[in-house]
């Protein structure tokens, strides 16, 4: 048995109503304990790239919602601050042994959560259940980064950034940041979007399925993705709403322009990875 096999065959148990939080086992619970377990280490994740795209393994994103589904809240404590949840939060003894740093007051990293080494999370910020934030990367004060979002190595999120959580439904994907991405303070990133590697994105941009991509490189208008390589940020483009009479001026939508990315960028972003180091 794999604790692939352990964990769909207790979903199929929870899905059926034959296991539930007061009639769970301890042979149930060592196997949501050594689930959790696989996340911390980076073993199991969320979603991998296969064949250039990203695909949500569903059995990881089940055994998440059975750490919620088949354990009761409870009252807990962690450096003196009391709160309840199913979930205590992530013990981080490893994290200094692989060079990663976490500030004092206010990071906080739920079990099934992966930092990898010589990360920088900064305070406050929150690290969700079955996030994966890779080797080298910035969290920095006052960013979120949800439940199965996967951020690749050596990427930085600017202060008070959004990553949104997708986990159910279990069959989509989650929010995507690849290698070397950099992200301006205040960016939000929702609903499964995929920011492409070396990719610079300028502050306050929103990053949706739902917003329009005018990608100036390709020459094309896309969804859901920035392509690897480019400089991104918002821009107002004119909304077919604006024909109705209660927009006199009429009505404008936010937008994501892609150039190139230039040299420049690149220095700058290059000086401020020296300056964390």
């Amino acid at each position: 048995m794999t604790l692939e096999s352990d964990v769909s065959d207790l979903w199929q148990r929870y899905d059926d109503d034959d296991v539930d939080a007061e009639t769970a086992t301890a042979d149930d619970y060592d196997t949501l304990d050594a689930f959790l377990e696989g996340l911390e280490a980076g073993e199991i994740r969320a979603a991998e790239k296969r064949s250039g795209e990203w695909e949500a393994n569903e059995w990881v994103k089940r055994g998440i919602l059975l750490n919620f589904g088949l354990r009761a809240t409870e009252a807990r404590s962690y450096g003196g601050v009391d709160y309840h949840d199913v979930l205590p939060l992530r013990e981080t003894g490893d994290l200094g042994e692989r060079g990663t740093r976490n500030t004092p007051d206010g990071t906080t990293i739920r079990r099934g959560a992966y930092l990898g080494s010589d990360c920088i999370m900064m305070s406050p910020s929150f690290v969700n259940v079955g996030a994966y934030v890779g080797d080298g990367t910035l969290v920095d004060s006052c960013d979120t980064v949800g439940s199965c979002a996967q951020i690749g190595a050596n990427v930085k999120l600017g202060a008070n950034t959004l990553i949104g959580g997708v986990l159910e439904p279990v069959e989509d994907a989650p929010v995507i940041v690849e290698d070397g991405v950099s992200l301006g303070a205040g960016c939000r990133v929702t609903s499964g979007f995929v920011v492409g590697e070396n990719t610079v994105v300028g502050e306050n941009t929103l990053l949706s399925p739902r917003i329009p991509v005018y990608d100036l490189v390709a020459e094309e208008v896309i969804y859901g993705h920035l392509p690897p390589e480019r400089r991104a940020f918002t821009r107002m483009v004119e909304s077919s709403i604006g024909d109705h009479d209660l927009f006199a001026g009429g009505a404008y939508k936010p937008a994501v322009v892609a150039m190139d990315i230039e040299a420049d960028t690149r220095d700058a972003t290059k000086r401020e990875e020296a300056l964390r180091e």
